[in-house]
This record gives C-alpha cells, structure tokens and sequence, in this order.
C-alpha cells in the first residue's frame, strides 16, 4: 500500500497527537500555530497517499491491508492498523475534514486558541485511529478519546445553551457508547475466539457462528448502541442541540466523521458477525429510519428557522437514508451507505463552515433577520448555493451516488420505504433552496438593510475559501468520478454480502 520508510497509518494518528502533546508542554502561541498546520495537513496528505495506492485487487473476507502490528497481545488486545475497502473511504474522510476544520480553526480567532487547536488534534488522532484499527478494542477506544474532546470544546466555546448541550450529548453518547461496548463484550466472550482482532472474529464465528438468540441480542446492543451514536430516531435530540452549540470547527469533524463511527462499526461488524441477528432487526431499523429520521426529522428541519439548527436536524435526517441502506442487507445497498457516509461528511462540514461564516457577516443565525446578502458576498452565495444542491443530492456531487445507490437497493426490499426515502429529496429541496432564498436573494430585514448600508459585510477571505474548497473539490471528484470510491468497496463487499436472492449487486461502475 505504500513505499514510504514509515507506517503511514501509524504516522497519521501519531503525528496530530504528538502536535497536541507539544502545544500542551507549554510551546510558545506562534510556533504552536504553525505547528498546528502541521498536525492538520500530515493526517490529509497520508490519507490520501494510502487511498492512491490502496491495492485494487484486494478482495473480502476481512482483507485489510496490514501495515502495522506490535505482535503483542493482553487479553486478546493488540494494536494492529490496517485498511479495506470499507474502512479506507472513511480514512480518507477523515483525513481531508480534519484538514478543512484545522485551517478554519487556525484562522478563528477563538480565546484560548491553542487549547482550542489542542483539543481539535487529539479529536483528529482519534478518528484516524477509528478507521485503522483491526483490533476492536482499538476501535472503541479511538472513538472514546476523539469523543471527550467535543464535551469540553461544547461546554468551554460553544454558543447558547452551550451547557445544556455539552450535558445532554455526554449522557445520550455515554449511554450510546456504553451500549456498544457491552454489544462488543458479548462477541468477543461468546465468540471463543480469546482475541478481539477483527479477522480472527470473523473467522472464529464462520467456523462457530453464535446462536440465533445470542446473536439478537448482540446485534440489538451495536444497533442502539451505534444508533444513539449516529443519531437514530427517537435518540437524536442531542446532535441538533449539540451541532447548534459547538464551534464550528468541532461541529465539523463530529457531525462530519466522528457521528459515522456507528453506521461503520455496523457495516464492519455487527453486520458480517451477527447476520442472524440483523434479520431480527432490519425491521425495527427500517420503521425508525423512514417514518423517524425521514419524515418526522424532515418536517422539523423545514420549520426551523435558525440556520444552524436547520443544517443539525438536516443531518440527523441524512442519516435516515444511511440506516435503510443497511437494512437492505445487501452489498449494494451497504455499499450506498458508504459512499453517503463520505459525501455527507463532506457536505456537512461545509454546510456548518458556511453556516458560521455567514453568521460572522449578519452576527445571527436567524434567516428571517438576513436577506440579500448575495449582492456583497457572492462567492460566499456561490458556495453555500453548492452546498445545499449537493445536500439534496444534486447529480454531479457525491451525494447523488450515495443516494442513488440506497434507494435502488431498497427498491428489492420495500417499495413502501422506497417512496418515503425518495420524498426525502423534496423534503431537502424545500428546506434547503428555502435557506438559500432567504439568506441571499430574499429582501433584508428592516434591520439587517440599515446594518448592510453602514457596515457592507466582506465576502469570503482566503483564510475561509481554503478550507471550503477542500471540501467542495471532494465532493465533485468523487460526483465526477465515483469509481474512485466504489471499486474498493465493491471489492470488500460482494463475496460477503450476497443481494436479496443470493445474486451479487454491484455499486455504480
């Protein structure tokens, strides 16, 4: 996977700890900052080097490439770092949103910057450590060391109700994260296999699978585990309260890859390990995933209008999509949860970045209190207009396959479901144009007008078009060319995830 003189997974979870650890010791506040472009930009450029030269050929059955194993084990614990097709989208993910809130960070002038920039590296450690551990343990652990980060950044810069918020994500994620565990426990007690190693799991439970009624209620501790995680309804309230709280830089990476850590701790285990399981649930998952997330999260985000909490709940419902991608049980349809799993991340990050920047022009979030503001910030206008098109699944962008991809799988498995995921896109359509209109054509408020004539507000600097390029540059690359991420998730998906009928199905080609 790659030629380079070092374990560049190793590197890349490494390199923003030992940035945060240097800033922590007491570096002065200029060599911090530059160090901190460093901490940022390393994560993204090892990413992307190991997706350019991930192996094409690498099959299923749990083929990870393996580039780093301590070959020392404690109860069946080990670090050991590896990728598949699953897991290196993710990585790359996590990579380029990590780079994106970093440089909007460096440039936001937030009190307390390096403790601020502190704690946004050892969040992005973490989530490069989520998706390239082969150890299970590793895993969850990863997770809980990005997670602690977001409690503090809430409770310490966030915005209004921020305490409220701060305490309301850490008992519904605690509970969340407590679930999993025990979900986790369970296979790896019941599994035998003495090790919590992905590919010796997955080995053991082939030979030895668990019973049907142990396996229900595994799966059923990693789905509302993991749901609580990714915001699966009704145990979601906290994410648009939180998103609408936290710093931006923080909303980005959480809402943008730390929330996916649950949708991929499904597709990577919970799914393959407990097939029994997940067809006890699919069903439940299906019902929560459509009427909830879908309709019921979709009209709510109609009717906000804080900007902030429009692009929150608009997440929260996304993620609807995602969960009855998974329920399809199909490798088309777990293969759709991937790609959406990426451009959402993508999308929201950006979505949060533009929602601060305009905030930072109109000193609100209320939309009823801007309006055209395109007539001064049009390149602000011409990114945030992108941003919503490729929310709404606009052809061209990422989000198109994703999307696209679920709902021809979950044609096979519910027609019902099918239309109710579709009215999602005009659900999206109506919010999210709405937002644009408002924000940027509509005419100003008496208010906002008399503050526009004596204060005309900038358009975006460069400090700001950066990390939103980044973000936006990924979303049409992979909208021009999917095959860039769906080749390797087809390859790790298909002799594992027979279709409805034992036939393969294939991503977009």
């Amino acid at each position: 996977m790659s030629q380079l003189p070092f374990d560049p997974l190793l590197a890349a979870i490494v390199t923003p700890l030992a940035v945060a650890l240097a800033i922590a010791l007491g570096l002065p506040k200029r060599h911090s900052i530059r160090l901190a472009y460093v901490g940022f930009a390393v994560p993204a450029l090892l990413a992307l080097h190991c997706w350019y030269h991930f192996p094409a050929g690498l099959g299923a059955d749990y083929a990870f490439t393996s580039s780093y194993d301590t070959g020392l084990s404690a109860l069946g614990i080990g670090l050991k770092l590896g990728l598949n097709g699953i897991a290196m989208p993710l990585f790359a993910l996590a990579g380029l949103v990590g780079l994106a809130a970093g440089l909007y960070a460096i440039q936001s002038g937030a009190e307390r910057l390096k403790i601020y920039l502190m704690l946004l590296l050892v969040m992005l450690g973490g989530l490069m450590g989520v998706f390239a551990s082969i150890d299970v343990f590793f895993f969850y652990f990863f997770h809980e060391l990005a997670l602690i980060p977001t409690f503090i950044m809430v409770g310490l810069w966030g915005g209004r109700d921020r305490n409220y918020a701060a305490m309301k994500m850490t008992i519904y994620l605690t509970l969340g994260a407590m679930l999993s565990l025990l979900g986790l426990i369970l296979i790896y007690v019941k599994s035998g296999a003495g090790s919590f190693d992905l590919i010796t799991l997955r080995h053991a439970l082939a030979e030895q699978p668990l019973t049907g009624s142990l396996q229900k209620y595994a799966f059923g501790l990693l789905m509302f585990g993991f749901g609580i995680l990714v915001s699966l309804w009704p145990l979601h309230t906290w994410a648009p309260l939180g998103y609408g709280a936290a710093p931006s830089s923080a909303a980005m990476l959480h809402a943008g890859v730390l929330k996916k850590f649950g949708l991929y701790g499904l597709i990577q285990i919970a799914l393959p390990l407990l097939p029994l399981g997940a067809m006890q649930w699919v069903g439940v998952l299906a019902v929560l995933a459509a009427v909830g997330n879908v309709l019921v999260v979709g009209l709510i985000t109609m009717a906000q209008r804080d900007l902030k909490q429009m692009v929150g709940y608009s997440s929260v419902m996304h993620m609807g999509y995602a969960f009855l991608g998974l329920a399809c049980l199909s490798s088309m349809g777990a293969g759709g949860v991937v790609l959406l799993m990426v451009a959402h991340g993508l999308s929201v990050a950006l979505m949060f970045l533009l929602a601060t920047s305009i905030h930072h022009r109109t000193h609100t979030f209320d939309m009823s209190e801007m309006g055209g503001l395109a007539q001064q910030t049009p390149v602000l206008a011409a990114f945030f207009a992108a941003a919503t098109l490729a929310g709404i699944g606009l052809p061209g962008f990422a989000n198109f396959w994703g999307e696209l991809t679920i709902f021809v799988a979950l044609w096979d498995y519910s027609r019902v479901f099918t239309a109710i995921a579709v009215s999602g896109i005009i659900i999206s359509a109506i919010y999210g144009l709405r937002a644009v209109a408002r924000v940027f054509f509509g005419p100003a408020s008496e208010s906002f007008a008399k503050v526009k004539t004596e204060h005309p507000p900038a358009d975006l600097r460069w400090s700001e078009k950066l990390p939103a390029i980044i973000l936006l540059a990924a979303l049409l690359f992979i909208g021009f060319w999917p095959k860039s991420m769906s080749d390797p998730v087809n390859a790790a998906l298909h002799p594992a995830w027979p279709a409805p009928g034992g036939l393969p199905s294939t991503l977009v080609k």
